[in-house]
Formats: structure tokens, sequence, C-alpha cells
């Protein structure tokens, strides 16, 4: 940031150890000099600036106790990391200059079209921390709503690639996938990457933490191996074993996506048009050159349609044009959960259960994650369609994608039993029945109220899906957390929604089919 602030008498720097999130937040007292010779109020947007070229643009909270001193700045965990003084350094504070890109926001709000340097700015200035979280709200919530056309994805998918590094991998054909969510419990990605690394294709897999679901790829993974990895790193597991399992975020990959994903996160919101620019920009950031989308459609999935998914669809393929990829659209059932783990842990649980060739292993992940791989190696090998599969479920039953697992978790730094939750509770099903109706979107807010994805054993397992028939007195589901206040929190929502699991009466069903 090229700010040259108006000199005057530096405040000592004081870390507050208060938790703020990711907003870097600043304390001054009523009292202070400062604080009433420059006019500063409560929440304004403050320039703080140490020895050297370091500083930080922070929100600013104004205390009228004695919690520090007239000549002391205090800091959030947040700022002080992000300015990485040490205590009682010399800190000058000043006002920033106005934020020019904001009135691009602006313009959003109001229905304007922005134009590729216009979306570059609000990206440039979101990465060099100038944007308060309000700020990234209203960005977020102006682009929602299919506000965005393809060219305008487009052009923000481009200013969001530009923002962070960028990945070269030197070869021709480098694979990734994503799925778009809505569907609890489907984490396939492990056990794809695992089938793929065992065919011989070398992918580099970068994934991003949960959005607005009970988890995401990095969360399950990290309950199983490390996966912060530099890019020093990322390259040598990929050159030792062909395929990584990482965090995105830890490698600066589209950086502004993940600022944007925090806010989102707590906003429960994940537009169409910034998905598509989420998505592809973390891909060509990470270096890839094919990528499969998989769009689960069902009523209570993400997409709901088949419409929706055929627009989304056309979107991802405008927009992967217009930049380059080769991609390929995948429509999957959305119609109930993966697996029978719902959190981090529990899905990985049902991960290994697959690689393993568990006897109990959930049928329905494997086949997935199967199909999916199959596509991905039709995508870059001359096999014919169809092949792909047949070959993907030979990689799972010979032990090859489980060996191939291993590897991976090794080179990334071993591999860890996922934990368990302490605290437990069973829905009983009060009658026997037929299982017709199962609500995803209620049993991802289960799982987060359990305390999924931040208490990574939280979640929900299932123990029914769609079709089965079930007896009075057996369990429908199984809600796991780690504390008891979460536990409660979760059953109590249970209690509220009789509907996540829908039964009809088994005998009625009979008569009716008689």
């Amino acid at each position: 940031m090229n700010f040259v602030p108006e000199r005057m008498a530096p405040l000592r720097a004081r870390r507050m150890g208060i938790d703020t999130h990711h907003e870097p937040t600043l304390y001054l007292r009523a009292e202070s000099p400062v604080c009433r010779s420059e006019g500063f109020e409560s929440l304004s947007r403050i320039l703080a600036s140490s020895h050297g070229d370091k500083c930080i643009i922070a929100s600013l909270n104004i205390i009228t106790s004695d919690l520090i001193a007239d000549d002391e700045v205090g800091f959030s965990e947040a700022a002080w990391k992000r300015l990485n003084i040490e205590p009682d350094a010399p800190v000058w504070l000043s006002h920033p200059r106005p934020v020019q890109s904001l009135s691009h926001v602006r313009a959003k709000v109001y229905g304007h079209r922005l134009s590729q340097d216009q979306f570059r700015e609000i990206i440039h200035d979101i990465v060099s921390g100038q944007y308060a979280e309000v700020h990234l709200a209203a960005f977020i919530t102006a682009c929602g709503d299919d506000q965005l056309d393809d060219e305008e994805i487009t052009s923000l998918t481009r200013a969001m690639v530009e923002s962070g590094s960028r990945i070269d991998w030197k070869l021709p054909v480098v694979l990734d996938k994503h799925c778009v969510g809505g569907l609890p419990g489907n984490r396939t990605t492990p056990i794809v990457i695992s089938i793929l690394t065992a065919c011989g294709v070398t992918i580099p897999k970068t994934s991003s933490r949960a959005i607005t679901s009970p988890a995401g790829t990095a969360d399950t993974m990290e309950t199983l191996t490390h996966v912060s990895l530099s890019l020093d790193e990322m390259r040598h597991v990929v050159n030792s074993v062909g395929g990584c399992l990482a965090w995105g975020g830890s490698v600066r990959l589209s950086p502004a996506d993940d600022l944007l994903i925090q806010v989102e996160r707590a906003l429960d919101i994940d537009s169409e048009g910034q998905l598509i620019a989420s998505v592809l920009s973390k891909k060509i950031a990470a270096g890839a050159t094919h990528v499969l989308i998989d769009i689960p459609v069902g009523a209570t999935a993400k997409v709901r349609s088949q419409e929706a998914a055929d627009k989304l669809a056309a979107s991802f393929r405008a927009v992967a044009t217009q930049l380059g990829l080769e991609i390929r659209i995948l429509f999957t059932d959305g119609s109930q959960p993966v697996g029978r783990g719902i959190g981090p842990a529990l899905e990985a649980r049902d991960i290994l259960a697959v690689l393993q060739n568990q006897a109990d292993a959930p049928d329905d992940l494997r086949d997935r994650a199967a199909l999916i791989a199959g596509a991905m190696l039709e995508m870059v090998q001359d096999i014919p369609a169809g092949e792909g599969v047949r070959i993907a479920l030979e990689q799972l039953k010979s032990g090859a994608a489980w060996n191939k697992f291993m590897a991976i978790c090794a080179a990334q730094g071993g591999m860890k039993s996922p934990p368990l939750a302490p605290y437990r509770y069973a829905l009983i099903a009060h009658q026997d029945g037929i299982v017709t109706n199962i609500d995803n979107r209620k049993l991802s807010k289960v799982a987060k109220l359990a305390g999924a994805p931040a208490d990574p054993a939280a979640g929900v397992e299932m123990h029914v899906h769609l079709g089965q028939a079930v007896e009075s007195g057996t369990p429908m589901l199984t809600i796991h957390a780690e504390s008891v206040g979460e536990l409660n929190y979760a059953v109590d929502y249970l209690s509220e929604h009789h509907d996540i699991i829908c039964l009809a009466h088994e005998r009625r069903e009979k008569e009716k089919h008689a």
C-alpha cells in the first residue's frame, strides 16, 4: 500500500488479546489527545503505521474505561498479526486516503454493470486490506441474486486470479474438479484424487474450507493430515507422489476469494456469479487446464431444478471458454446426503471406509467418486465413454487408490486418525415406515448447530436413505457434538423440524400397491 501518513506523536502499541475474527481492530481511549485532535470516532477506518513501510487499515473502537492508557493504542489479534510489531513499538495513526473503488461497489448496489478495470480496482483494494467487513458484505450482496452477467463474472474471475500467486506446473494437462455443494456428506474429492494419481494422472488438488456447508474438503482432510502447505511444499508433494490434497488459502491462490468467503460464511450467502468466479479463479491460479464441475440437482440441494442446473452450467462454460479452460459438467443426484457422515471427521471416516474396501463402506459415496473419477479420466485419456468408471472402480478394489492416499498423506506430513465426539443424540423412529424425503438443507443446519465445521468431530451420522424400510425404535440419525451446549442447540432444532426425515406409513404403502 502506497500511503504516506501525516506524522504526529506516536502511540505505544499494546496487544489486547481480543479476537475480532478477520477484522483488524484498533482501540483508543476517548480522552487520548490523538483521538481528540484527529476527530477519530468509533468505527472510523484508521491507518496505523510503524517503522519502515509497514502499515494497516483497521476499524476503530473507542474505550471509555481505564483498559488502556492515553498514550497507548490497542490492537486486536487480527490487527497485531497483520502489522507484525513488538509490544510498546511506536505507532502513528492517521486518516487513510478515501477508497475510490467503493464508488464502484455503490454503482453495483444500484444495478450498474462493472468493467474489467472496476473489478480489478475493487479486488486490489480488498486484498490490500482497505475494505472493512461491512464493505465486503456490501460487495457480496450487490453481486448476489443473479446481478452479474457472464462478462462480469469473467472480469471478476480475472481480477481474482491476478490478485495472488499462480502456479505453472509445466505440464500440458493438469486436472481439477469442483462440486458446487449443497449436498451433505458429498466428500468425493480425496477418493477421486487417490484414484486418478493411481492411474498416473498428475493432479495437484487445492480445496477450500466450508462456506455455507458443515464441511469443506480442506476441513475434512485436516482431520487426516496436514493441509496448510506452502507453494514449495505443494510442489514437493506433487513431484513425489503425483498429487496433493491441500488447502488453497495457504498458498495465496486467489486471496480475494478467501477474504470474501469469510464474509459469505457469516452471511450464509453463496451467490451464483461469485460461486463461478470463486471456483474458476482458484482452478486457474492452481494451474489447471481441465476442470470437471459436479452439479448435484435436488429439491433441497443448492441447485434445486434441472432448469437452474442448465443455467448455471451454461455460465460455467461461457466463463471457462473465455479464460481458456477445458470444462466438463456432470449433473448428479442431489436428492439425499451422500455417505453416512456429515461433518469433517465423520466424512473422513467414510472416505477411509471406501478407500480401505471395508465391508460396510457407503456404496453411494464409492459409486459417485468412481463416476467422477471415470469422467475425468475420459477427459484426458483415450478411453471409450463409460470405460472410465470401470477403471476407477478397479483402482479402489485393488487397493491402488488406498496406497496412493497413504502416500499423499505421508508426503504432506503423515496420517492421523479423525477425532471422535464425546456427546451424541439419536433420533429414533416412532413408527414403521419407508423413508420418502430427506431435507439436505435442514440436515446441514443440524450439523452446523452441533459445531461443524469449527468442531471437527461434530456433525450428523445418517442411518437411513431414501426408499429404506424403517422399523419403530431404530435410529435414523445420530448427532455428534464436542460440547453439551452445541448438542442441545442441534437437538432443539431437530425437535422443531419433524420434516427433516419423512416416513410414509409402511402398511398404507402396502395397501396402495396391493
